[in-house]
């Protein structure tokens, strides 16, 4: 009787592998070891300090590491530049939103399409169209980004970035300065985006509106991840609580 062979687990969409990341004498990144797998949904928390966003950066491209590999399916990405990465499938949004400013929300997204994407112009603008009915926002593509409010920007880095086609897309920060009401709306929009399987790596402040999404949470601290897991268990771990929530437990 033939027996059934292992199945191997599949391997991780985006992972980074003894990552550090130095500015001089500043350890930034310490030894990290960090994965998000095809379609899963990963928060990000932690101290201000901890690391987060230059682990971000460090996966978009932003940053060449000083130390380790990052892998994106399959392959060692480390050397490739942000521009390379998103075309490749992994976009990102930025903590504060900088549209092209006398362009139209149109116009910022058909671009991100164009040059993100690397797509020709006719099938850029149909990218562009379908990312903006996606998420609610066609009745503004004359509208020109400078006349934008907050919570309008947000909404539009969202979609200039899901306009290049990612596979993963790394969020930082989209909450900030944003009433309880106007984070609903971004979640509501992550969520559609989700819908459509794109994996989801989201460092946020704002945890109640993090745990919306996020079924993986990963806590950092001093550049290294301290906890990873079910985040209401990761929010009541103790080296969490004494780290990242001053000694009080959620």
């Amino acid at each position: 009787m033939a027996h059934p062979q292992p199945v191997s687990p599949p391997l991780p969409l985006l992972q980074v592998q003894g990552i550090e990341m130095r500015f001089g004498a500043l350890k930034v990144l310490d030894q990290l070891d960090f994965s998000v797998g095809a379609n899963e949904a990963v928060g990000i928390v932690g101290p201000n300090g901890a690391g987060k966003t230059t682990l971000l950066n460090v996966l978009a491209g932003a940053h060449a590491p000083s130390q380790g590999t990052v892998w994106f399916r399959g392959v060692d990405v480390s050397a490739w530049n942000a521009a390379d990465r998103c075309r490749s499938g992994i976009a990102r949004t930025h903590q504060v939103p900088r549209p092209f400013l006398g362009m139209t929300v149109f116009e910022n997204v058909l671009t991100a399409a164009t040059h993100g994407a690397g797509m020709h112009t006719r099938d850029a603008g149909d990218r562009a169209m379908h990312a903006l009915r996606l998420c609610g926002m066609e009745a503004l593509v004359n509208r020109r980004a400078e006349t934008l409010g907050l919570l309008g920007r947000k909404r539009l880095e969202l979609v200039r970035a899901l306009a290049t086609g990612p596979t993963v897309l790394l969020l930082d920060e989209i909450g900030g300065g944003l009433t309880d009401a106007e984070a609903s709306e971004l979640v509501d929009m992550v969520r559609t985006i989700r819908s459509r399987q794109i994996a989801i790596v989201w460092i946020e402040h704002l945890v109640h509106v993090l745990l919306q999404v996020a079924a993986r949470l990963v806590c950092m601290d001093g550049g290294r991840v301290i906890a990873s897991g079910d985040p209401h268990e990761v929010l009541s771990d103790a080296t969490v609580v004494e780290a990242y929530l001053g000694g009080v437990a959620a």
